[in-house]
């Protein structure tokens, strides 16, 4: 415990440096786009973090009122961060009071370093903690100052939350209401949404992927599938995904994420069962209700992979 207390304090400390630091800044166009009279979006690469994107694959968004503004994920680097916030004044002279980070995946946390100078809340689901005191995100951080420098390098930090929850919780801020919904586990352990209740506007972070094949990585496919059975019997009219274009058809996007997540474990499911190996099993799917989507490519072998192990998993919990 005093060891991991040390190490978050390190943290804070280090955040409270990160103002004074200044990042290359991306060429990659970070355009807001409006949803509704008071909510923004900025729009990622529909396809896998790389250098030809400059790590911005995913999306954040962002509220405006007369107080102040709330952003939803800040981007994969300090750099796409610091050209999120600057897209921000140029729309309003308001200051960032907070930011709900939908999960700790570095394409959407790393550019919290570019918001810390304004000493904004930075919300989060209490599990994020456990991810952050384990050695995954050092691991991850020297992959990505490699793989995204010079706008991810060694003065890039990684920031904690101020401010965790486990439950569901809300704030008001210049008359509207922001509603935080804990769906985790699913996509990650710590996934978290972000309801603008007089907007009608959901942030849904990466619990739905419009237009691309979702990254499943070693998420919880049964329990992500029962979050977005939850979220089905009552979809909001207008959804802010963690990756893809803004959803015109909140419903159709959601069925397209759930139908995939079916799909992977049908299939993987009836490979375990007939007790044959991954590559087998991956040989003879049809994919070609997915194969044309975007980063089809990069993710869906992956995504197959993990779902192989989970549904054995599974199987062997069943006997």
């Amino acid at each position: 415990m005093l060891r991991w207390l040390a190490w978050l304090c390190a943290l804070w400390v280090l955040q409270a440096h990160a103002a004074d630091i200044e990042f290359e800044p991306v060429t990659v166009p970070v355009r807001p786009i409006q949803v509704s009279p008071r909510v923004w979006m900025v729009q990622g690469d529909v396809g896998p973090v790389s250098a030809a994107n400059q790590g911005f694959n995913a999306n954040a968004g962002f509220v405006v009122t007369d107080e102040g503004v709330v952003v939803f994920d800040a981007l994969g680097s300090p750099a796409l961060g610091a050209a999120l916030r600057a897209r921000i004044r140029a729309i309003t002279p308001q200051p960032v009071r907070h930011v709900v980070v939908s999960h700790y995946h570095a394409d959407h946390f790393y550019g919290l370093q570019a918001f810390t100078a304004e000493g904004p809340t930075i919300w989060a689901h209490r599990l994020a903690l456990s991810y952050l005191a384990s050695d995954s995100p050092a691991l991850r951080l020297a992959e990505r100052r490699e793989s995204l420098f010079p706008w991810v390098n060694e003065r890039s930090r990684i920031v904690a939350p101020g401010k965790t929850i486990d439950s569901e919780a809300s704030f008001r801020l210049g008359g509207l209401t922001f509603r935080l919904i804990p769906v985790g586990p699913a996509h990650t352990p710590e996934d978290l949404m972000m309801l603008v209740e007089e907007e009608g506007v959901l942030f849904a972070g990466d619990l739905i992927f419009a237009g691309r094949i979702p990254y499943v990585g070693d998420a919880d496919s049964r329990a992500w599938l029962a979050a977005l059975d939850r979220l089905a019997a009552r979809p909001p009219s207008r959804i802010v995904t963690g990756h893809g274009p803004p959803s015109k058809d909140g419903s159709a996007d959601l069925a397209m994420t759930r139908d995939y997540l079916r799909f992977l474990r049908d299939e993987m499911a009836r490979a375990v069962d007939e007790m044959l190996d991954f590559d087998e099993a991956y040989a003879r799917v049809d994919w070609s209700r997915f194969r044309t989507m975007p980063a089809f490519d990069a993710a869906n072998r992956r995504n197959a992979f993990n779902t192989f192990v989970l549904m054995e998993r599974e199987a062997l919990q069943r006997r």
